[in-house]
């Protein structure tokens, strides 16, 4: 045995603690930690596509992972991309309540008369530390053809209504007592109400929807005529009728770059850069982008 060797139990004791290090992005340690992980699992085929060889986004992941406390892979296969947008599925996030330790489990309360417009649903939980009973928003049939939800083309509420009334009112519940646990971010199914998919397999947004806000409707581009117009803005594409995922051509996104009437139209045509699948028609894109929104004084 080495004589550098402790031999006893106090010995063992004096020995220095080892450092332990997390991921996270704003330390040299934590970020080395993050890259390594991210190319162990960027590598693997299992985990969804949007993560198979793109390092960043693993980071990313496990960023958001160590956050929320949930395991990296539960984050990957549960975060959604939404036309572009990160977006988590409501599943995840009734779980990421259920398990945070701070509330009971999420339960389901059911009013109004089933399969009529008053048939509704609303959620709500205990909250550990003060024993209190928090009751969630009501989220009606009513609610969901006013909103325009039921109506849509693709939209899940007509096949499944009573498990959108749930997802809707569980995901709603956090946005309300614990926004921190969604980050911010939106459920998968809200996200895919606010797209419009005609038979065709293209579907129809609006700016706001594009934007990710949920401010008043405003205007909306035409990017045909390049003006504000009171419709809707055409986005063809071929969309992946369960994640939502689109894809759209070079020739497509460049038509609207160019199309663009306005700064505003012209960020939200950007917006779509991601959708096209080649890498270098993504960058080509985002120069053509960069001319317009910076163009050079002619000498």
């Amino acid at each position: 045995m080495s004589a550098h060797q402790p031999t006893s139990l106090s010995a063992l004791r004096k020995q220095p603690a080892q450092e332990k290090y997390s991921v996270a992005l704003t330390d040299s340690q934590g970020f080395e930690l993050a890259q390594r992980a991210a190319k162990l699992l960027a590598s693997s085929s299992l985990v969804p596509k949007d993560y198979q060889g793109n390092i960043p986004n693993c980071v990313i992941a496990l960023n958001m992972a160590n956050r929320v406390g949930a395991d990296p892979l539960m984050v990957m296969q549960n975060l959604v991309i939404v036309h572009g947008r990160p977006t988590w599925s409501s599943q995840f996030l009734i779980s990421t309540v259920n398990t945070c330790g701070r509330f009971s489990a999420l339960r389901y309360e059911f009013f109004g008369e089933k399969d009529k417009d008053t048939w509704g649903c609303r959620a709500w939980a205990i909250e550990k530390s003060t024993g209190e009973k928090l009751i969630g928003t009501d989220i009606s049939i009513k609610l969901a053809k006013d909103e325009g939800w039921y109506a849509k083309n693709g939209s899940k509420w007509k096949t499944m209504p009573q498990q959108m009334l749930m997802y809707r009112a569980g995901s709603w519940w956090a946005r309300a007592y614990a926004p921190e646990l969604s980050m911010g971010l939106h459920a998968t199914e809200e996200m895919q109400d606010v797209i419009d998919f005609n038979e065709d397999g293209t579907y129809t947004v609006t700016t706001e929807a594009l934007r990710g806000t949920e401010a008043a409707p405003a205007d909306v581009i035409d990017v045909q005529a390049s003006e504000p117009q009171g419709g809707p803005l055409p986005v063809a594409g071929t969309v992946n009728s369960e994640s939502g995922e689109v894809t759209m051509t070079f020739a497509q996104v460049n038509d609207r770059l160019v199309k663009a009437g306005s700064l505003d139209a012209l960020d939200i045509a950007a917006g779509l850069i991601e959708s096209v699948p080649n890498k270098q028609h993504q960058h080509e894109l985002r120069q053509v982008y960069e001319s317009l929104k910076n163009p050079k004084d002619p000498e």
